[in-house]
């Protein structure tokens, strides 16, 4: 018979990396509910497995410590020397894991830390506006850091883990980052004031197709979308003033306003316009043509309430009919 001096030895020698390896939790599992209830079936059954599954899996954990951890020759079944420390710390283990577990589902409904988020600059300058200011003060627990990138960009920072979350024009058909929708935008014309589109009765799709048409260089979502609505062919750009790979949304309404022209815009790019400027927006006759803008993460990111507190600000911040997503037709760009 060993002493507890030769077992607490023994025990201290086991390799600790080595063991990290070979046992599961589903091991430690089975010897508490051994010890627990004495009786190998009976211990089965608790565990809601077979008794040769439970029987295998601690013979398995016994091989690989090179100790045996029950008696079996007793009935009830006892834990020898050793396997009443193995035991005693298999309870510490599952005690921790299960501390885990409730440390995870804190972290999961507590509404703080810090959220670095990436918007695109077609929807940045008009949806920030609308719901930061109010998310900041609901939240004040939550660090909040924006970034305006394409989607792209966006995109391979989430599946490096340096952004949090992003706001984009969705599907992007990416089946390692979760999508979910948050509105509805539709997409507009602006043209220039003395341009013959404004005089049309009606306004389609069609007539989109022209030289005269400015578009966002190539990184942008919108421009696809454009192009994808409009069915455009390639145009020499002769029937406008020079050739612009626009970057900037704000930096086409100001040359159409000059320089003649027409593009499309985002719903929420006219809120900020004056009466007059309103005037040079129509809408499409033959279809409502839709964006659905979404909020995107990485399928691994854990802190769920920070996101639900974002979608909710928005979703309640955006005006309420731009979240039915029946009133026209939502337009891919991928």
């Amino acid at each position: 018979m060993l002493n507890i001096c030769q077992i607490n030895n023994i025990y201290n020698e086991i390799d600790i990396d080595y063991i990290c390896k070979v046992i599961t939790l589903i091991q430690l599992e089975y010897i508490v509910a051994v010890d627990n209830y004495r009786h190998f079936v009976t211990a089965a059954e608790k565990c809601f497995v077979t008794q040769p599954t439970l029987s295998m899996q601690i013979k398995k954990l016994e091989e690989h410590l090179g100790v045996q951890i029950f008696d079996r020759s007793k009935q009830p079944v006892i834990p020898t020397d050793i396997g009443t420390l193995i035991i005693r710390q298999a309870r510490e283990v599952l005690k921790s894991s299960r501390d885990i577990d409730d440390i995870i589902a804190r972290f999961k409904t507590e509404v703080s830390g810090e959220l670095r988020l990436g918007i695109i600059p077609t929807l940045g300058p008009f949806l920030l506006p609308i719901f930061v200011g109010n998310f900041t003060r609901s939240y004040p627990g939550v660090s909040l850091s924006v970034e305006e990138l394409v989607t792209e960009e966006i995109t391979f920072r989430l599946k490096r883990e340096q952004l949090d979350a992003g706001i984009f024009v969705t599907p992007v058909n990416d089946t390692s980052i979760m999508e979910e929708a948050l509105f509805y935008e539709e997409m507009l014309i602006y043209a220039n004031k003395q341009h013959p589109l404004l005089k049309k009765p009606e306004i389609l799709i069609k007539d989109m197709d022209s030289p005269e048409i400015w578009l966002l260089n190539d990184g942008h979502c919108f421009r696809h979308q454009v192009v994808n609505l409009c069915s455009l062919h390639e145009h020499s750009d002769d029937e406008l003033p020079f050739h612009l790979e626009g970057g900037s949304l704000e930096t086409l309404l100001g040359l159409i306003e000059i320089e003649g022209g027409f593009t499309l815009i985002p719903e929420l790019a006219k809120d900020k316009f004056s009466e007059d400027k309103l005037s040079s927006v129509k809408h499409f006759s033959d279809m409502t043509p839709l964006r659905e803008v979404s909020l995107v993460y990485s399928r691994h990111y854990a802190k769920r309430s920070l996101l639900d507190a974002l979608k909710g600000q928005i979703i309640k911040d955006v005006p309420a009919h731009m979240l039915d997503s029946e009133r026209g037709e939502v337009v891919e760009w991928k």
